[in-house]
């Protein structure tokens, strides 16, 4: 499979992006620190926001 075609693929599993701006020294301190533990910024903002939702639908936040 060329990477244009794996990229296409990509793309076509993902619904939508969230576009969203921020510090330079923050975002790369968080890529490392996610490199650090092995996982992804995707992924541990994914799951930020999963849990963010439980704890709102359970009325824990305002």
């Amino acid at each position: 499979m060329s990477r244009e075609n794996a990229t296409k693929k990509a793309k076509n599993n993902k619904e939508s992006q969230l576009v969203i701006r921020l510090d330079k020294e923050l975002r790369d301190q968080f890529v490392a620190a996610c490199k650090d533990v092995d996982t992804s910024a995707s992924r541990e903002i994914r799951r930020f926001m999963k849990r963010y939702l439980q704890r709102y639908e359970r009325g824990e936040i305002d």
